[in-house]
């Protein structure tokens, strides 16, 4: 049984009334599981993915289950994730082309949901300020083979500094009092106290006038968070409201089970029921608000910064431009025609980086664009993350593993063929499916899967 804090159950059983009860119920009832079906990724339809329970409202959702050891998910060819926190993703309606931020990222849920939209048009920058959590993200982003990402491990406020009014749609999945995830993580309860949904709101608050200023006019800001609080729901999106006169809540589409934001939680304003609550006794997915706002008015002219000096210094010579050349164009014929002004290479790690792109490179990354592969003396080393963005249907120099072989490849062995292959760099697949590059030498292929996403049992 949950354990609920007092001051929790008291708040509740105010806000709730009569309902209070079944919500109280509903916290210790089992988490309806899902995911998402990566579109960047070719073939999907013959892998093992059971897609008899589509989820209505989300396109690519199911409900269910994928193994976080399945070929299907090491390649990117899923998400697992919350129904509630994929219909934040399906409300940020991207469209290819356009430029999104997505800037408290980790784990990275909602930014592959985007990045998925975005088909590989336009830009996606993610954005987590937390380090480790960084990494996190940046590994999920990575293994989903979107090619147009930039991965930063900024402070918003910095990040305001630099990117003014840059963005056709901003996402604030805020940190918050995470009540929503009671029920998937018992111990988020034991940092929660009376006071802390408005500590959190305050920081809510500072973060959105941040992200306001990387808004540009006409554009939307989709604020999110996974908590019931009404000091860090209705209270912050009337806050916006009132301080910003520019902006204007739009209507996000409710079906089965969604409520509408409580305008009585908050000011009275009636343009509150505009948002969205998904709460668990109603609805299947974790606690989550959501709320979409438009930007009035028409975009300014921003003035453009003198490109940084990092980026200046950071061109290809000649030579390693045909390393590259040399190594991609023996694996896939996909990269045949990028100029070579659309890459950046920083301490040999080479990058794509398309130069219409944003000046990033006074803040902190953890990716500055697509990571490609490092420069080793005399030679490139193709990334892993590389091999996930290719379509094997372009491959020049491609190896099919048997299930067994990829099981072994995934624990870090060398793998033999049965068959001698042409030697050199070569993407690995199986079922169809790029999953890795190896090294082929005669009937043997050395492994070069990164140690820290190596099957350990």
């Amino acid at each position: 049984m949950l354990k609920l804090p007092q001051d929790f159950i008291e708040k509740y059983q105010t806000l709730l009334g009569d309902e209070a009860e079944a919500f109280f119920k509903s916290l210790d009832e089992d988490v309806q599981k899902g995911f998402r079906i990566n579109s960047l990724k070719p073939h999907a339809d013959h892998l093992q993915i059971d897609t008899s329970h589509p989820i209505p409202f989300i396109k690519d959702g199911y409900y269910g289950t994928v193994s976080g050891r399945s070929l299907a998910h090491q390649a990117g060819y899923v998400y697992s994730q919350d129904i509630s926190a994929m219909y934040v993703g399906q409300v940020v309606d991207v469209q290819p082309g356009e430029t999104v931020l997505d800037l408290c990222a980790a784990p990275g849920g909602k930014s592959t949901h985007i990045a998925q939209q975005l088909n590989n048009q336009g830009l996606l920058v993610s954005n987590e300020i937390n380090h480790k959590r960084a990494s996190i993200l940046v590994e999920n982003l990575e293994r989903f083979g979107a090619k147009n990402v930039i991965i930063l491990n900024e402070d918003p406020s910095h990040l305001a500094q630099n990117l003014k009014q840059r963005f056709d749609k901003v996402v604030v999945d805020a940190p918050c009092s995470g009540e929503g995830m009671f029920r998937k993580d018992h111990s988020a309860i034991k940092y929660w106290h009376r006071d802390y949904p408005t500590e959190c709101a305050a920081r809510q608050r500072k973060i959105l006038a941040d992200a306001i200023q990387t808004l540009k006019p006409g554009g939307e800001l989709i604020y999110s968070t996974c908590t019931f609080s009404p000091e860090e729901d209705e209270q912050i999106v009337s806050w916006l409201l009132t301080t910003y006169p520019d902006l204007e809540l739009v209507e996000i589409p409710k079906f089965e089970g969604m409520d509408a934001g409580w305008p009585d939680f908050a000011d009275g304003n009636p343009e509150l029921t505009k948002t969205v609550r998904l709460m668990p006794h109603h609805f299947k997915g974790e606690g989550q608000f959501v709320a979409k706002l438009h930007l009035n008015g028409k975009p300014g002219k921003v003035k453009t910064k003198k490109k940084n000096k990092k980026q200046n210094q950071s061109q290809l010579t000649s030579d390693q431009f045909a390393l590259w050349q040399q190594t991609i164009n023996h694996i896939t014929d996909e990269w045949a025609d990028v100029k070579r002004s659309n890459f950046k290479v920083f301490n040999n790690h080479l990058y794509y980086f398309d130069r219409d792109w944003p000046d990033i490179f006074a803040m902190k990354y953890m990716r500055p664009g697509l990571y490609l592969g490092e420069f080793k003396k005399k030679r490139f080393e193709p990334s892993y993350n590389l091999a996930l963005t290719l379509n094997p249907d372009e491959g020049t120099a491609k190896v099919e593993l048997s299930l067994d072989q990829w099981e072994k490849y995934m624990h870090g062995e060398t793998v033999t063929l049965s068959n001698s292959a042409s030697n050199g760099w070569t993407l690995l697949t199986c079922e169809g499916v790029g999953f890795a590059f190896g090294k082929v030498v005669g009937t043997t292929v050395k492994n070069f899967i990164p140690k820290g996403l190596r099957f350990l049992n």
